[in-house]
Order: C-alpha cells, then structure tokens, then sequence
C-alpha cells in the first residue's frame, strides 16, 4: 500500500523520476520520441576498417541487440556471451581449448575508454528456444535513473542493478550467482515464470519504462512451440511495479487469449490533455492506455484493419508490434510489424489523437476499414491520420503495398515523421497530416529506429551500413557509410559522441 501511495504522489505532481541525460533509455525520454535536440555536429564521416575518427572499440558478443545506455560515465549494452571476460563461464574442450558456453549478458563500460567495467551473466532457460532462443543473448535495452538500472533478462527476470557493480559492495540482495569483482550487484529481481506464470515466446525483451516510484514492462507472454495454443493467458502482459523493491503494484492480462505471437514492443508515457497515461502495444494488434497508478484502462486503438487475418508464419494481413508508440504534440505515432522471421509485408503507420478520450476506456478505433478520419463513421474516434495498406497500383509503387511491417521506432520533429520498415524503405511524412513526402530504399532490413540529432536522421541496416540522411520534406541525396558487420541497433549520439553497435562490436566515434 506504501508503494501504491508514493507512486500517487510522485505522479500527481508530474514527476518524472529520469536523469537529464540524452540517453539513459531507449527512445531518450518517456515519450519514446528518437530525437536528440542536445548534441550538435554528429560525424558524418568515418571509416570503421581504416578507424578514422574512431575514438575507441569495445568487444561484445556475437550478437547485440539491447543498448547502447549512456549514463553517469558508463554504457550498458545486452550481448551474449561469445566474448566471455570470465572463465567460469566457458567450457574445457577435449581438445584442450575453451569455448563459450550459451547465455545472456549485459555488460557495462567506461565511457570515456570503452573498457570493460562489470557483467551480469545470467544462464539459458532450461526450456531451450520456447522461452529463451539459442545465442540471442539479452535483447533488452537498460533504462537508468542515478545509481540504479532496470531491465529484463534473457531469463524473463525483471531486475534492478546498482551502476557500480559489486565494485563498492553487495548493496542489495545477497543470492547472485556470482559474485567476483566484475560481476553485477543485484538490488532486487523478479521472475515473471516463477512468481507470475508468464510464458515467455522466444525471449523477453522488454525496454523497461521508470516514471516516478514505478517501473513499467511488456512481460513477452506467448504461445506455445506449436504456435496455436497460449499456455498462460490469465497471465499478465502489462506490468506495473515499484522501482525500488519490484513488488506488483497492479497487473494487465489484456489481451489475453487474443495473443498472435508473442510481446516485444516497450510501453511508454504520455500526459495528454492532462491526463497521464502508459501505453501498452498489445500482442493483438491493440494499443492500450493505462492510468499509471491504478491500471485503469482508458481507451484503446485498433491498429488492424477488421477484415485483416493473422496466419502462421505471418502469412496474413494482421499484425502486432516490435515498434515502440511515439508520443509528440500530444500525437501518438506507431507502425504494426511482426517477428523479423516472417520478414516483409502489409503494414500499417497510425497517427492517433487520444485527446479524444475520455477515460473510461473507449475503443478509438476508425469504423470498419476506413481511413479517412474525416468520414463520418470516423469523427468520434482518435483516427488523425494512417499510412500503409494494399497498393491501389502496384506497379506503380513497385510492390503490393505502400507501407511494409516495421520493427522501427519513429523520430517525430520539426512536423515530420521518419518511419522505416523491415523491408529497407525509410519514409518521411507530414507529422500532422500524414502527406507523404518521400521514401528511400536501402536496399537492406532495418531491426533499428530512426535517429534525429541536429538535421540529420541516422539509420543502419542489416548490411552494415550507417546511412545519413539531411531532414526536411525534399529528399537530397544520403551518405553511406560501411561498417563491415550487421547492425540491427539504433545508432545514437550522447555527449558529443556518436555510438554504433553492430553484431560484435561498439564503436565510439568522434570528429
């Protein structure tokens, strides 16, 4: 009751319990919105093989999908344990040389050096690639607040970790698995499988949200290996808990047994209209909106046509989230997608109004599949504006249709949206209207976001690439720079350095 209370509190008066930081989460704020309006001059030209203008390279794993985090002088990134820094940690082969054994990490740097600071190792689940998917490591991207980190594990554990490790002592709980100068010290943990009988698909990957004294995760409940039957719908998706002790303050099963796949997306925050709101993408394909001390839902948005279909393999029409909502001008902005595994197809990017709420929990949704929110079955919902769907001419747009299954977070500044899609497309439309000025082809799948920082909009691709492109309504021509690796992260910029993470590497770059 103590921890519902403060939380009340803290919320009431608009606290927003987060550093100054450009990026001591992922999307630089709660509103999620991918733009940095601290840095200046962000390096437009660099060489990764001739390491011009690389400041330092720090060595991760084989794969690296959570982070970069920069706060107070560390960086956090989630990698797997492919570049292990402790022994205990691989096995003695027959042949007398050690391999790495399989799990999830997140490490911790200097920021200044790139070295290696500590690590919080955490074994594979014993259910195998259902729960926890061989070599993917920890996909979740840290969120810090002072001395104290949140984030999920590859375990679908919730934890809170002191910034310094176990460097100045064992400040929290005393049961880590390990315990050596470089390893992590854990304040508390949550098991969301044992403690809260939430089935996780494939992995937890959840960014966590920290507003006032209460932390926010997308729990990753899902179907089963055969991908038909949820073995826990009664479990909860949406969670609600206390920054400072992981105690259950309230808990969401929407959607329930409405679940396609599984629950990948990150919640975010929003005041609008004065009312003050996390929203929750749901593996039905639904945005929901909660009130963040109670968990009372305020509305909800279907961002699915009513005749679209999910299928096995992601053969049909319906689709959930990987993208995180964007809040900006009291506008909310998300794109629909699913697993990469099911690569392209159909997609749709919605502009919503939840002004038009009023708190009791309203389907905004437009009537039907009709996208025009003019039309009058549409005046009373919070349609502003879609793009996506089947092409009226494919021909002409050179595919079936004009929006792809995004797993890209938008930037929203200067009213215009950058959107990009699975399929290698990046687009550039009208924050207000949804008028779409102009789309690039990168020839490449995009797993990371958009990224603004002083007139210029970075992307990176599953090729290597780092693409950087001038923001405005006319498209001009982009750099591209090969970086020799896949990349399937955000390249982000924070105290003057520019940071990009491929699949093994994090490369600090600097004029």
């Amino acid at each position: 009751m103590r921890n519902w209370m403060i939380a009340t509190a803290a919320l009431a008066t608009g606290a927003v319990a987060l550093a100054a930081e450009p990026m001591a989460m992922f999307g630089v704020t709660p509103s999620r919105n991918m733009v940095n309006t601290t840095d200046k001059n962000p390096p437009t030209e660099f060489e990764i093989k001739e390491k011009k203008h690389i400041k330092w390279v720090a060595k991760l794993g084989s794969r690296a999908y959570g982070g970069p985090t920069i706060h107070g002088g560390k960086i956090y990134i989630g990698t797997n344990n492919e570049s292990p820094r402790n022994e205990r940690d691989t096995l003695l082969r027959k042949d007398g040389k050690r391999e790495a054994v399989d799990k999830g990490v997140l490490m911790c740097f200097d920021e200044a050096t790139g070295k290696f600071l500590w690590q919080h190792v955490c074994d594979k689940l014993p259910s195998g690639q259902v729960n926890d998917w061989p070599r993917e490591g920890c996909c979740s991207t840290p969120v810090v607040d002072g001395n104290r980190l949140w984030y999920v594990t590859n375990r679908c554990e919730v934890v809170c970790l002191d910034t310094n490790g176990l460097a100045d002592g064992n400040q929290g709980v005393q049961d880590e698995q390990y315990k050596e100068p470089t390893d992590a010290d854990v304040i508390w943990h949550l098991d969301m499988m044992k403690d809260l009988n939430v089935f996780p698909h494939n992995l937890a990957a959840c960014s966590p949200l920290v507003i006032g004294d209460l932390v926010f995760i997308v729990t990753a409940n899902g179907v089963d290996e055969g991908h038909i039957n949820i073995p826990s719908p009664d479990a909860p998706s949406f969670l609600c808990l206390s920054k400072d002790t992981g105690k259950v303050v309230w808990k969401s099963n929407i959607p329930g047994k409405n679940i396609m796949h599984g629950q990948w997306s990150n919640p975010t925050y929003a005041e609008i209209n004065g009312m003050k709101q996390v929203l929750f993408p749901g593996g039905d394909g639904w945005l929901y909106s909660f009130a963040p001390a109670t968990g009372k839902l305020l509305w909800k948005f279907d961002c699915n046509p009513k005749n679209s279909k999910y299928e096995l393999g992601g053969r049909g029409t319906k689709s959930d989230f990987i993208a995180t909502p964007v809040v900006d001008g009291g506008l909310i902005y998300i794109g629909t997608g699913q697993d990469p595994e099911h690569f392209t197809g159909v997609g749709h990017l919605w502009c919503i109004d939840a002004a038009k709420s009023k708190g009791e929990g309203e389907d905004l949704s437009p009537v039907g599949d009709n996208f025009d929110p003019k039309a009058p079955a549409n005046a009373k919902s919070g349609l502003v504006w879609h793009y996506g769907g089947p092409a009226k001419d494919p021909n002409k747009e050179g595919r079936d249709f004009y929006f792809g299954r995004t797993m890209s977070t938008v930037s929203v500044k200067d009213g215009l949206v950058y959107a990009a899609e699975l399929d290698g497309f990046l687009h550039c439309l009208d924050a207000k209207t949804g008028e779409h000025y102009w789309k690039h082809d990168t020839k490449s799948a995009i797993w990371g976001s958009t990224y603004w920082v002083d007139g210029k909009v970075f992307l990176a691709t599953e090729e290597g690439d780092v693409w950087v492109f001038e923001a405005g309504k006319t498209k001009k021509d982009p750099i591209k720079i090969e970086c020799e690796q896949p990349i399937r992260s955000t390249p982000i910029m924070v105290n003057g350095v520019l940071y990009v993470m491929t699949e093994s590497n994090l490369y600090a770059i600097g004029k």
